[in-house]
């Protein structure tokens, strides 16, 4: 549904901060400041901000207040991530940068279910929390919770569809294409594809760097990226098609670790060395798979912890009154080397 800005709108309910903010031209941080009468504003604008205030008859409220005349040191995360997977190492990044014990994080999992979700997003603020993370459990944009809450939000790990908010997400493109130069620079020129679900844009976009890296180093992907599940089974059952059809392959880029794991089960029954004959590689560097491989699995880790601290810093800047910079922010992911591409000496 398309939004409707301006005074019209706000004459249908009451008017929030945020429409103030829109009316004038500034930010939330400022509109919060000049209705307040913070010093840090220029006259000019808080003129600006008043005479918008008048015209939308809108009323202060403690929430709205809340950016300026007090924090709680609360910040809510609120997560659709049931597993803990990718929620936890984001959750422990964000602490990192909150400060131990300086500002409290109150979980909450809507487990996949709107209206839950809208609940704990009251709860949430009921709670005077000074911010909110949201956190999804894939990298496909999810619904924007809107602009009209009184404290800032970034969106981490699954970005907004709304292209006016804040999110950061890891760059999967770029982790395909570094999947794929590492097994070139061990010597390998025979490479396939296995990964999860198509309708993740996490599976279409490490698919992305496959091709294009290739094209880079003047090779072709071996047969077509199978697409399934980001399940071990389905990694023994694609490896063990791939190579009965194209028996040369020398290195297999898998989209998880899980389907990593399922990969090594099929080289190994087929008697294939690994990295001898065949190099693998996975993704996530879920560490209680990757190093309790046989070999140790080489893996992409999407710096999730890194995730947490630069969402958490957004929020820090935004209650400090600095409007960071909206859309969609990549952040870089790193290869973590083991066993399964280079052997040990």
């Amino acid at each position: 549904m398309a939004r409707t800005d301006g005074p019209a709108k706000a004459a249908s309910r009451a008017a929030t901060l945020s429409d103030v903010a829109r009316a004038a031209g500034v930010s939330l941080a400022t509109a919060s400041k000049a209705i307040n009468g913070r010093d840090q504003v220029a006259p000019a604008t808080r003129e600006r901000v008043q005479r918008a205030a008048a015209e939308l008859a809108f009323t202060p409220n403690q929430l709205a207040r809340s950016l300026i005349a007090g924090r709680t040191g609360t910040v809510g995360l609120l997560t659709s991530d049931l597993e803990g997977r990718f929620v936890i190492p984001i959750l422990m990044g964000a602490e990192d940068a909150f400060g131990a014990g300086q500002v409290n994080v109150f979980l909450c999992d809507a487990r996949g279910d709107a209206i839950r979700e809208q609940h704990h997003l009251k709860a949430l603020l009921n709670r005077r929390v000074d911010g909110i993370i949201v956190v999804g459990r894939q990298t496909d944009p999810r619904p924007s919770l809107g602009h009209d809450l009184p404290v800032p939000v970034v969106y981490a790990y699954a970005p907004s569809d709304d292209p006016t908010d804040v999110s950061v997400t890891p760059d999967n493109v770029s982790g395909g294409r570094l999947a794929i130069e590492h097994l070139i620079s061990c010597g390998r020129t025979r490479i396939a594809h296995i990964t999860g679900d198509p309708t993740y844009a996490a599976a279409q976009d490490r698919a992305v760097g496959v091709r294009a890296a290739l094209a880079e180093a003047g090779l072709e992907l071996v047969g077509d990226v199978r697409y399934s599940t980001w399940s071990e089974q389905w990694g023994r059952d694609a490896s063990a098609m791939l190579l009965e059809q194209h028996p040369d392959i020398d290195g297999i880029f898998c989209g998880s670790d899980q389907i990593a794991r399922g990969v090594l089960d099929t080289l190994r029954d087929l008697g294939k060395d690994v990295p001898g004959d065949v190099a693998v590689i996975g993704y996530d560097n879920w560490e209680v798979l990757a190093v309790n491989a046989r070999p140790e699995l080489t893996s992409i880790d999407a710096n999730l912890q890194q995730l947490g601290r630069t969402a958490a810093r957004r929020i820090f800047e935004a209650i400090e009154g600095t409007e960071p910079d909206p859309g969609e922010h990549q952040l870089p992911v790193r290869l973590v080397i083991r066993g399964s591409t280079i052997a040990r000496r």
